[in-house]
């Protein structure tokens, strides 16, 4: 179950103990939050997290296979929750303590600062081997984040990165002991809260535009 709290002036968005996969519940609950600190005013900045051995998996392959009269508008949703993580009015952490996978790893993509657990956990975009294409929204997000390098190796090899590795390919700003993951992320956040507002919110809009109109866009290349 997603849950929410405050620690002083940070949001932490905690996305479950599970798998923490992108099920319709599961973004319904994401989207009440994030609308819970978007309409907070003042100094604010949000930290997500999970507990557990994930951070998250990725899609609800499981619920899609059995709902794919629902395929387009599931993907715009999952689209809409990455753009809207890509230019949120405050500054955003990742605190990626377990598994980090798929969209999963797309979402982490989205939030302005990445801190990663070092000793134990994966991130890893395995879609070249779960023979699933990127949509043009989602390799627009990896290749704005990533170097060229790093996105081909991670898209088209689906290559495991432990926190060591993420960080020294630039993937994750941070890899830290276990205990580590959150009170780094916390501090990172509360350094960066005065920044929330409108003028935030216009930089990242402009600095994205093109994944956002990707993101918005159509969910395969126009032929």
């Amino acid at each position: 179950m997603v849950t929410l709290r405050q620690d002083g002036e940070v949001f932490v968005l905690d996305l479950g103990d599970d798998e923490n996969r992108f099920s319709p519940k599961w973004l319904s609950q994401v989207e009440t939050y994030l609308d819970v600190v978007e309409h907070t005013e003042g100094e604010r900045a949000l930290v997500t997290c999970a507990t557990g051995k994930y951070f998250s998996n990725g899609l609800d392959l499981a619920w899609l296979g059995q709902h794919l009269d629902e395929y387009d508008r599931y993907l715009e949703r999952v689209h809409a929750l990455f753009e809207r993580f890509l230019t949120l009015p405050f500054v955003t952490v990742a605190a990626c303590q377990g598994h980090t996978y798929a969209a999963g790893a797309m979402l982490s993509l989205a939030h302005d600062i990445r801190v990663m657990r070092s000793d134990r956990g994966f991130w890893c975009l395995p879609e070249a081997s779960l023979r699933m294409p990127f949509t043009p929204g989602m390799s627009a997000l990896i290749r704005s984040r990533l170097t060229p390098q790093t996105a081909h190796r991670a898209m088209v090899t689906g290559q495991r990165y432990g926190g060591a590795d993420a960080a020294a390919a630039g993937i994750v700003d941070y890899a830290v002991d276990e205990d580590d993951v959150l009170p780094a992320a916390l501090g990172l956040a509360a350094g960066h809260q005065q920044l929330a507002g409108d003028n935030l919110g216009a930089i990242k809009a402009e600095m994205y535009a093109p994944v956002v109109a990707a993101l918005t866009g159509a969910l395969t290349p126009v032929e």
